[in-house]
């Protein structure tokens, strides 16, 4: 599943759990929220990892037999590009999702993290570690932000900061406060959890997964539609609540963020677009936070560099496989003329593969 964008498995994924008997639509709403999850690092799960899943949904395979099938799966597969094994990462990741969020346990504790992230990416992160903190600091240019960072915790201060804040937790009084204060201060809480950033890689994933368990574990019903459809924008939420620029008049605004845990807690149907988010957006005098651009008359480009352009222009964080989609061309020419686009200086890419984006320069 990609950014902004349907694939073609996911609606016919979305039609087989509707037409399902009400009993197995539980277990394939599990599946669709470890999709949607996917999403937050701009990932797409494999058709065969659906196909997978619809097995699992219809009771002929167990989801242990499941996660087996994933990794025999890739196992067997020899000569694998970059693109592979982000597909790898999407279709482990989803199965073992799925997984955890059927559980029936919990523990409110900073070790739940590790544990969640350690069998999230064992065997998925080779330069990071799972189910370890992070010991060095880190640093993240966000489109939000026009590629500003968030002040993240310090590494050596994650264990006793995290202890902190699920201190000040587990002594929180939710019986003396109306719904309405308490998703005010769950969102709070999750927030600062995100913002301490306890692991290099998989953050936000980790965090939303204990999320879902711990508001399950306080009694809410919660509507998993907003981590299917809106992960993406439940990470460039989090985002906002933890940036603060005194000097641009920009503060932690958590606003954007409780109109997620409204639609997730309260069965909402607030608007929840990630233009929203961005420090420039301005309900009052813009509709799109993407400046115009233009590009060096000088240069000549093609009628798909072109296109391109227009694509990056309209959503920086389009992925590759989105571009192929939509101009009607393959992934490598799509790759190929990327590479022409950044040698001629026309655009260049704004932080990691995974979570960065597209900038067109400005000339």
């Amino acid at each position: 599943m990609t950014k902004g964008k349907t694939t073609p498995f996911e609606l016919d994924f979305d039609s087989y759990i509707l037409q399902s008997e009400p009993e197995k639509q539980e277990n394939g709403k599990l599946w669709q929220t470890a999709i949607g999850l996917q999403q937050v690092d701009g990932l797409t799960p494999s058709k065969y990892l659906y196909e997978t899943a619809k097995r699992n949904i219809d009771g002929e395979i167990t989801i242990e037999e499941a996660k087996q099938l994933i990794d025999s799966y890739y196992e067997t597969r020899r000569g694998r590009t970059e693109e592979d094994e982000d597909t790898e990462e999407a279709d482990k990741v989803s199965v073992r999702i799925r997984e955890i969020l059927a559980e029936k346990t919990f523990s409110f504790t900073p070790d739940l993290l590790l544990s969640i992230h350690k069998r999230l990416f064992t065997g998925v992160f080779y330069k990071v570690k799972a189910g370890r903190f992070r010991d060095y600091n880190i640093s993240k240019r966000e489109w939000v932000l026009d590629g500003e960072s968030v002040l993240y915790a310090n590494a050596d201060m994650i264990r006793q900061t995290l202890e902190y804040d699920f201190g000040q937790e587990k002594v929180f009084d939710y019986s003396k406060v109306s719904k309405e204060e308490a998703i005010k201060h769950l969102t709070r809480f999750i927030a600062n959890i995100w913002q301490i950033h306890p692991f290099g890689e998989g953050n936000t994933r980790t965090t939303a997964v204990f999320t879902i368990k711990y508001l399950t574990s306080l009694g809410f019903e919660v509507n998993k539609e907003p981590f299917e459809k809106n992960s993406w924008y439940f990470r460039n939420a989090l985002v906002r609540a933890n940036y603060t620029n005194m000097n641009k008049g920009i503060y932690m605004n958590t606003a954007y963020l409780e109109k997620f845990f409204r639609n997730l807690l309260l069965d909402e149907s607030n608007e929840l677009k990630n233009r929203y988010c961005h420090i420039k957006y301005n309900a009052k005098t813009t509709k799109e936070v993407t400046p115009k651009v233009t590009v060096n008359v000088t240069v000549k480009l093609s009628v798909n560099q072109k296109k391109i352009l227009e694509e990056v222009k309209k959503n920086p964080f389009v992925t590759q496989e989105e571009l192929a989609e939509i101009i009607g061309i393959t992934r490598k020419s799509i790759n190929e003329n990327m590479k022409k686009l950044q040698s001629q200086k026309i655009i260049e890419r704004i932080g990691a593969d995974k979570n960065g984006y597209w900038k067109i320069i400005e000339k």
